[in-house]
């Protein structure tokens, strides 16, 4: 376990430098249009208030590439974060050096600010070891908090450097309570366990499908990858996407799956089009003789049965990824089902988790976040962390 803001002593008057995830889209007039990634930090932000502490807030936009470029300037976020806290919050327009500390020099207990883009800088997102950009930034803090999940994947200075030369570093309560559910759910899961892994490739899910083989007691495989395994196992998938190069992963997976005693569910029937638009033919055919000129595009009538039948029976439920191209309204039927059977399940008291950005845009676009147990903020962080990888930005924090 990692040390978090709730275990530190009296930080009043400390200068916390808490780097956040508040990568937010914009619109042209460079308004938030969705401010969900701003909501999740407040807690932290205001656990820190409370205690008394000048918070120095960290965040990148976008991708930069290391150059300073207005359009991707935090400016109208912390004018929006002004907004969301009701008092003004000091944008820093230098993050760094002289100009930065000067900047912060009268900043007030209680009182929150938000430096420019970290990403201007080319060293934040540095391969090498050098530490001067990390102790440069230390300079700013009495104390390091990482409440950024979705960044922890990123070995950046931001995010992992910095925690190793400003201490004590701890997570922020986002930070505490991702790693909280998604721990609970793969090391110490109630049973029976389900995992519901979609998304268009198999390549891309490989060593998230190799851990959960290991933990599961039932693999429900949807979206487009499934058409990977009917391919390998002889049937017709039309022209459904699929990757050649994985057809022996795909009959590995299978094989690891059967010797685990892991109940593998795979759709039986699927919607098919031929054309995406979804303005064409569409019809529901058996997975393994889908027609020539046409492609799978969600979870059939039968596939929904059997995916909730399981979903309802479970105790702890991950989702990883779609069963089907839920984008388009015509082809969305099979990931609601999904949806509508995990939320069932939850308010059975089932604990649900949903990581991984397609997923969790699903989850959204259908549900609200306090249907499930818990709705990760980190896409590729948490798609690593369900693969069992280190994440440095957490590796980097003090241990309990």
């Amino acid at each position: 376990m990692k040390k978090s803001i709730k275990d530190l002593g009296d930080i009043k008057g400390k200068r916390a430098l808490v780097r956040v995830d508040i990568n937010v889209p914009l619109d042209e007039d460079k308004n938030v249009t969705d401010d969900t990634r701003i909501q999740a930090i407040l807690p932290t932000v205001n656990y820190l208030k409370d205690k008394g502490a000048k918070i120095i807030l960290m965040a990148h936009l976008g991708r930069p590439k290391g150059e300073w470029n207005e359009e991707f300037s935090l400016e109208p976020v912390a004018k929006y974060l002004s907004g969301v806290l009701k008092e003004d919050v000091l944008f820093v327009s230098t993050p760094v050096g002289k100009g930065a500390e000067k900047e912060l020099e009268n900043l007030k207990d209680g009182q929150v600010a938000l430096l420019e883009n970290i990403r201007f800088y080319k060293e934040e997102e540095a391969k090498d070891d050098d530490m001067t950009f990390a102790n440069e930034l230390a300079k700013l803090g009495d104390f390091y908090v990482n409440d950024a999940f979705g960044a922890a994947h990123r070995n950046h200075t931001s995010t992992a450097k910095l925690a190793k030369v400003l201490k004590p570093a701890v997570s922020g309560l986002l930070m505490e309570k991702e790693l909280r559910c998604l721990s609970q759910a793969l090391d110490n899961p109630q049973r029976p366990f389900t995992a519901v892994v979609g998304g268009a490739k198999v390549s891309s899910k490989i060593g998230v499908l190799e851990n959960l083989i290991d933990k599961v007691d039932n693999l429900i495989i949807g979206g487009g990858m499934a058409y990977t395994f009917v391919k390998a196992n002889g049937g017709n998938i039309g022209k459904s996407i699929c990757e050649d190069d994985q057809l022996e992963v795909a009959k590995a997976i299978e094989k690891k799956a059967a010797d685990k005693g892991v109940n593998l569910v795979m759709a039986t029937d699927v919607l098919v089009t031929d054309d995406f638009s979804g303005k064409g033919i569409n019809k529901f055919v058996d997975i393994k003789n889908i027609p020539d000129g046409f492609e799978g595009v969600d979870a059939g009538p039968d596939s929904e049965k059997a995916f909730a039948k399981v979903i309802k029976s479970s105790k702890t439920i991950l989702m990883n990824g779609p069963v089907g191209a839920f984008e388009n309204p015509a082809f969305a039927e099979g990931t609601k089902a999904v949806l509508k059977a995990i939320v069932s399940a939850t308010k059975d008291g089932a604990i649900s988790v949903i990581g991984g950005g397609d997923s969790v845009s699903a989850a959204k676009k259908f549900c609200k976040a306090e249907d499930f147990t818990h709705v990760s903020t980190g896409g590729g962080a948490s798609l690593e962390f369900i693969e069992g990888k280190v994440l440095p930005g957490v590796a980097a924090l003090d241990d309990k």
